[in-house]
């Protein structure tokens, strides 16, 4: 048994590690954002309405843009069996919550076993090593990959180009990102153009074979995403191109938010990499061949810098490579560590790991605290029940709490009802008969409110130990009608 179990743990030891913490992130925190909304609302129809698309959340809550049910099909495929379960059982619909999630987080990180291999066979073990240690003090993106965003729909397919080229599959790299761009993410062609320039002046591809392998795949692609999502949306659609014309060709996305063009450089990469930020740019000096792989990447970075909304995800298939240069240098920083000069180098880098640590678990922290509706309406699933009403218990969402951690696979069953009507004026809602409300606001004429959850709101830097604190303010408020007695004068906790 011995030698069976430590050849398992040699090929999937890593497997294990990172899968782990991905998992413990998952169970921890399993509810989603409004970036992660149609995804998961998609999923959750296609489990449980299957064919009855005329119920499903997109045609009443369609989004600014649409959106491809190219991932959630398939994740919903594999999900199915555990939700089915979960059905005849009666258990909540979170537990299939939890099933989509682990199940996109498998693919994701089964493409990222498939880059990791590549990295191995080329640049050794100990840089794969150093390569998983990195990936696993971050946060970012093994929070992330479990997350039903395109931009992570997208870093699967982007995980395996990354892993083609590595291995000299050079075609196959490309038809991954024409893939990735055509269907999820249109802002992958700034990761293709740097990428296909480079291999051009390589010469490691032919101009023509290449130009005629990416239209076909294009082509394919967009026959593809057009039949599967013409027939979900009820309309001829290619969504991607909707997506790359509000946002590219409009700039509407700058409504959202901007940021400078230096964002991503000091602020999303510092963040996102921590002790892997210095260490790459040192991997870059330290090894010449990292070079070939970083140009691209930083030139995608670049370019999408002139972007003026900017947000982590968008480049957060960047990382894997940034990590590979940082585990080069670590790696060598390692074996020349009984060295005088290099001796202080490898306590340094020691140091920075346990600091990425312990900034992993404070943003981790403050990532649990950042879904305060969720948490909310789980707790009046709990206590919410009356005795006295047989009727339906009736709870309107309003859209602050739909947008931070409440989808549809948060909803239980009978007799609970929900509403996400929009538009509703504060004082009209005393002339509605719900049952409890979910909203931003403490005061509601009507309604008592009845307790409040919080949801993370600052840092606070003070002396002691340790020297940040996160603070925590209320964010959503549930409300009882009034005209209800047994809620009046049930025990509430108040607000």
């Amino acid at each position: 048994m011995a030698p069976k179990f430590s050849n398992f743990m040699q090929f999937y030891g890593y497997d294990l590690l990172l899968g782990s913490i991905a998992a413990f992130y998952v169970f921890m925190a399993p509810y989603t954002k409004v970036e992660e909304s149609f995804n998961i609302q998609a999923m959750h129809d296609i489990l449980y309405h299957r064919h009855h698309i005329e119920k499903y959340d997109h045609l009443e809550f369609p989004g600014v843009v649409p959106r491809t049910f190219m991932g959630a099909l398939p994740v919903s495929v594999l999900a199915f069996p555990f939700a089915l379960v979960t059905t005849l059982l009666q258990l909540p619909k979170i537990y299939s919550l939890y099933a989509v999630r682990l199940v996109l987080g498998c693919i994701i990180l089964s493409t990222f076993r498939f880059f990791r291999i590549q990295i191995r066979k080329k640049f050794g073990s100990q840089v794969e090593a150093f390569f998983v240690i990195l990936t696993a003090i971050q946060f970012h993106m093994l929070f992330y990959c479990t997350r039903p965003l395109p931009n992570i729909l997208a870093f699967g397919l982007v995980n395996l180009a990354y892993g083609f080229w590595f291995n000299g599959s050079f075609y196959a790299a490309l038809k991954c990102l024409i893939f990735a761009t055509v269907i999820f993410r249109c802002d992958i062609l700034l990761l293709i153009s740097p990428l296909g320039l480079e291999l051009l002046l390589s010469r490691s591809i032919s101009f023509w074979k290449a130009l005629k392998s990416c239209i076909i795949t294009a082509l394919l692609c967009v026959g593809l995403t057009m039949i599967v999502d013409s027939v979900m949306w009820r309309k001829l659609l290619w969504p991607e191109l909707e997506v790359f014309w509000f946002n590219s060709v409009l700039n509407r996305s700058s409504e959202w938010g901007s940021h400078p063009f230096h964002w991503y450089f000091t602020s999303a990469l510092p963040r996102s990499l921590l002790a892997a930020y210095p260490l790459f740019m040192l991997g870059i000096l330290l090894d010449r061949r990292v070079l070939v792989y970083i140009f691209p990447v930083l030139s995608f970075i670049l370019l999408y810098s002139k972007l003026p909304h900017k947000e982590l995800r968008f480049i957060i298939g960047s990382l894997p490579i940034f990590n590979l240069s940082a585990a080069i240098a670590a790696s060598r920083i390692y074996n020349n560590r009984k060295k005088s000069f290099w001796k202080y180098l490898n306590i340094a880098m020691l140091g920075s790991f346990l600091i990425s640590l312990g900034c992993t678990i404070l943003m981790f922290m403050a990532s649990y605290e950042n879904y305060p509706s969720g948490y909310a309406l789980t707790a009046l699933h709990n206590v919410g029940h009356l005795r006295n009403n047989s009727n339906e218990l009736w709870v309107h969402i309003d859209t602050f709490s739909a947008i931070n951690g409440i989808s549809r696979f948060c909803e239980n069953y009978d007799p609970w009802r929900y509403s996400k009507e929009e538009g509703i004026p504060l004082g009209e809602f005393q002339n509605r008969n719900f049952t409890y409300l979910l909203s931003e606001y403490s005061d509601i004429s009507g309604y008592k409110c009845l307790f409040s959850t919080k949801g993370f709101s600052r840092a606070h830097l003070h002396a002691g130990f340790p020297p940040i604190s996160l603070v925590k303010e209320p964010k959503v408020y549930i409300h009882g009608n009034v005209k209800n007695k047994e809620i009046i004068h049930r025990s509430w906790p108040d607000c």
